[in-house]
């Protein structure tokens, strides 16, 4: 599902994108996490709900080794909220 929305980024507005991934399990969360962020533009955020205890760990490496800034982690109503901005690390 996605967001349509502006947010403040040094300077510039740039779109926001909600992906909800409850119910999938490993390793659906961190493919479809990546697919989406690989078809956004450079600094859009992405916000990713998933309820996979292994998504924190895969999501964060994710991250790391693609280049994304994960910039919030939080637990919400049993489920996880990931804050990313695309190509920023």
């Amino acid at each position: 599902m996605d967001l349509s929305g502006k947010i403040p980024t040094g300077g510039r507005d740039a779109a926001v994108r909600e992906l909800d991934l409850r119910g999938l399990r490993c390793p659906l969360p961190a493919l479809r996490t990546r697919k989406s962020l690989n078809a956004m533009a450079l600094g859009e955020r992405l916000i990713v709900l998933a309820d996979d205890p292994l998504a924190a760990i895969d999501i964060a490496h994710l991250c790391s080794e693609d280049g994304h800034r994960l910039v919030k982690t939080r637990s919400e109503a049993g489920a996880m909220q990931f804050e990313i901005v695309a190509g920023m690390e």
